[in-house]
């Protein structure tokens, strides 16, 4: 009974399938296999010509990048002037001493929850990357425009933002992650040309990349609550943002954060200074990966 097939079996029944179908096809089925592999590659790269397709480690570094640079803002609007907004800890208030009577303790831990939820996710890309580091990330300074700390519209705003690039970051991740099972599919299976990763791999890394779009999701959502924007939940569907790529070309998410890489943005902040004072002011929070079949 179909109800009595694990996740792996399904797995190998698929791919027995498809050996099936190329010995019985013959040619046939590796051209039809080929055309298929390319209209997926085609479909998003004709929206950036000449732009080589992002590689699994491109997309885990961007995501560290992106990570480190959340980590680095949600630690700073918890220290930063505008913790003390009636909307977070209050006048006087701090994000684990809030006013006790004109404040919003909820809207804090939103952020605490935040802050705790994007270390998470670098410590995972950094595990794919085999960095064994944060000393060794990429980046280790992040600016932002100045007053960004200051004034709860400003970092709102600047909330709203970025968990919109991050949301559409992992949006092209889980699609270009699919699109290289695919190809690795074929690679394998007609080419017998080895590689780094399996077709499994890349399914896996595409099931990762949506679990943490979902949580970028509630961040976005959540920062529009503190705002009192309503709805809060206000799209049907999430946004690529503009954005046609994770790693490479003009319209990938590395060219949208580059400004928070670059001194003329604004002033400095450190990521090592934000893991260090973290554990004091963050609220862990539940769950792992999903397991890979």
């Amino acid at each position: 009974m179909e109800l009595e097939i694990n996740g792996l079996e399904r797995k190998q029944l698929a791919r027995r399938a498809f050996l099936k179908a190329g010995n019985l096809a013959g040619l046939g089925a590796a051209t039809v296999m080929l055309t298929g592999a390319n209209k997926l590659l085609g479909a998003k790269k004709a929206q950036t010509q000449g732009v080589p397709p992002d590689t699994p480690a491109e997309i885990f570094t961007a995501a560290l990048v992106a990570e480190d640079l959340a980590t680095t803002f949600y630690y700073n609007g918890l220290i930063g002037p505008v913790i003390m907004y009636p909307a977070l800890a209050g006048p006087g208030g701090t994000a684990t001493d809030p006013n006790p009577t004109n404040s919003n303790p909820g809207n804090v831990n939103y952020l605490q929850a935040a802050l705790y939820q994007e270390i998470q996710h670098a410590d995972l890309m950094r595990s794919l990357l085999n960095i064994s580091s944060p000393t060794a990330d990429p980046y280790q300074t992040f600016y932002f425009p100045a007053g960004t700390f200051d004034t709860l519209q400003a970092f709102i705003a600047m909330l709203d933002t970025l968990e919109a690039a991050f949301i559409g970051a992992y949006t092209l991740a889980a699609f270009e992650f699919a699109q290289a099972a695919a190809v690795r599919e074929y690679e394998i299976t007609v080419q017998n040309k080895p590689g780094l990763y399996t077709p499994d791999d890349l399914q896996y890394y595409a099931e990762v990349a949506a679990t943490i779009l979902g949580v970028e999701s509630e961040h976005r959502v959540l920062g529009r609550v503190i705002g009192n924007e309503n709805p809060a939940n206000n799209y049907n569907y999430e946004s690529t943002d503009g954005l046609t790529s994770v790693y490479n070309g003009p319209n990938s998410a590395v060219a949208a954060l580059t400004p928070f890489l670059t001194s003329t943005n604004g002033p400095a902040y450190s990521l090592a200074a934000a893991l260090a004072g973290a554990p004091a002011i963050y609220i862990p929070t539940i769950g792992g990966p999903p397991p890979q079949m």
